[in-house]
């Protein structure tokens, strides 16, 4: 069944997004700085004659950075994507795309109108066909050539600013996977032949923002791909668990029985080929990853450093980052306290929230325990549990922002490590987006998670609890009004009864005069004008 499915598959048409846009990637562009490229519904640039978009210079935010990273000119990420293009297509109403071509995310149909709702389940909720289904849109992902994308082998000096392009092919799995080499490699001080250590998308506020938009457009590269607009990407709900029960043939690939480290040749996971896993090798010879392979993905769960990380997370663990009020605090780094991002990143304990470099838990702690690939931050989205184990990261993240409804505002607007602003664009994404832009309700985005569907723990204290308080404050009130009403109630009632009844007596011949007690013939009359 499988492999009928991704047979099927593998006839059909593919569109891409991602990075470097194919159609921005000459030397005209690069020296023009100008990635504008037509829409082909009209030829114009970014739709601009259907009123879709227009191209419009890029314009960067003045807030200053933290002081974890002081130099200025040495990293082509740094006021992302100037260095590139400070001309991009700036697009109207629901559309986006680097074109304007696709609709912004939560819309769909030929003029983004229609509302789109996905929901992620658990992957173990998914039925046999579903799971085939998702393991063959892996497959031809990773044996798919971006149509639309590229990726840049040089920096931009290397490029000598856009005369010598270099720029090569990449499948659509593996786009996503340099893309996370690309946000989280090293920094080259100048000629120095100095490495620093600067993250544009981990260890800062940009963590969970930036990885719930990097799944938000591997989602929608799927959908894309295959044709199956309602697809959206399952998690994997890790909390309390004793293995990684996803390690195996029937999901996410096996151990290999003989062979440590590799994947059970049961799996078709065995014969994938990893890339950009190599830092040091890329550092010392001063080169960015150009997407060769590099080797088979390696796995071997559990038998990791205990050390450092003991258990992986718990409920419990869970529950105490949710409980955290502060998104963010301090140097807004790996060093901060109480801090609900750095806690559920894991560089702070999930016990008190203290930042502690001896432990790494939550996020960091299923990294770690895969032993393998995926414990390495540049190459980790090599390993496909990278999207599931993410996905569930995002969930708890989801869980935050319903129970605490923070203001925009609580997002850092200055003073975070480069790159982290609310206003920042996040690299390597192109057409542009901003921090500041995912710091919201999933809902708004057009997703949400089963698990929160069925019971969202927040929704007493959140909706029922303040009506109920606001009561209490005027019950005194609404006591009295209801007894003063009652009692005007009961006497026009009364007046209105013993009217119907005297009438009713004056109607009748003094020989039909009724046989029962005058009181109990006027309460049935007063009964029957109440109804």
């Amino acid at each position: 069944m499988f492999l009928a499915v991704l047979c099927c598959l593998l006839w059909s048409f593919p569109i891409s997004s991602g990075h470097f846009p194919r159609a921005c990637a000459s030397s005209e562009n690069l020296l023009a700085k100008e990635c504008c490229p037509p829409w082909k519904g009209d030829g114009s640039p970014c739709g601009r004659l259907s009123g879709r978009g227009s191209c419009q210079d890029v314009h960067l935010s003045n807030a200053p950075s933290g002081p974890q990273f002081p130099f200025r000119g040495v990293d082509d990420r740094e006021a992302w994507p100037t260095v590139f293009y400070n001309r991009t297509c700036q697009c109207s109403g629901n559309f986006s795309g680097f074109n304007c071509g696709n609709c912004k995310f939560g819309f769909g149909g030929p003029n983004c109108t229609e509302k789109r709702f996905l929901v992620r389940r658990n992957i173990h909720d998914l039925s046999a066909p579903e799971k085939d289904r998702f393991l063959a849109y892996l497959t031809l992902a990773k044996h798919t050539i971006s149509p639309d994308y590229v990726i840049p082998i040089g920096t931009s000096d290397q490029m000598k600013n856009g005369s010598m392009p270099m720029f090569a092919d990449i499948n659509i799995y593996d786009l996503f996977v340099w893309m996370h080499y690309y946000v989280s490699r090293d920094t080259l001080l100048g000629r120095s032949e100095v490495w620093t250590d600067i993250d544009f998308a981990h260890e800062a506020p940009g963590f969970l923002p930036w990885h719930r938009l990097f799944l938000l457009l591997w989602e929608q590269e799927i959908q894309e791909l295959t044709g199956d607009e309602n697809f959206a990407v399952p998690y994997w709900d890790w909390r309390d668990a004793e293995s990684c029960d996803i390690c195996t043939d029937e999901y996410m690939g096996g151990p290999h029985p003989a062979i440590p480290n590799l994947l059970s040749p049961a799996s078709f996971f065995s014969s994938w080929q990893i890339i950009c896993s190599r830092l040091e090798e890329y550092n010392s010879h001063q080169v960015l990853c150009d997407g060769t392979p590099e080797g088979p993905l390696l796995r071997n769960p559990g038998n990791h450093d205990k050390a450092k990380t003991p258990r992986l997370p718990s409920s419990a663990d869970v529950e105490f980052c949710l409980s955290l009020t502060q998104y963010e605090s301090d140097s807004m780094d790996r060093a901060a306290n109480l801090s609900f991002r750095n806690t559920l990143e894991g560089f702070a304990s999930p016990l008190t929230g203290i930042a502690d470099a001896s432990q790494s838990s939550m996020h960091n702690a299923l990294h770690i325990y895969m032993n393998g690939t995926m414990s390495q931050v540049q190459g980790s989205a090599n390993d496909p549990i990278f999207l599931l184990h993410h996905a569930f990261v995002d969930s708890i993240f989801e869980q935050w922002l319903r129970r605490h409804h923070p203001l925009q505002e609580v997002y850092p607007e200055a003073n975070a490590p480069i790159g982290h602003n609310r206003e920042a664009y996040m690299v390597p994404f192109i057409p542009l987006y901003r921090n500041g832009d995912f710091f919201t309700s999933s809902k708004d985005l057009g997703y949400d998670y089963s698990y929160l569907q069925e019971s969202d723990p927040g929704f007493f204290q959140n909706y029922v609890e303040p009506y109920l308080e606001q009561a209490s404050r005027i019950w005194p009130w609404l006591l009295g009004a209801a007894l003063v009403g009652a009692l005007l109630t009961a006497a026009l009632c009364g007046i209105v009864g013993r009217l119907l009844c005297s009438h009713k007596r004056k109607q009748l011949p003094e020989e039909r005069q009724p046989l029962l007690p005058e009181k109990d013939d006027c309460h049935s009359l007063l009964y029957q004008s109440r109804l």
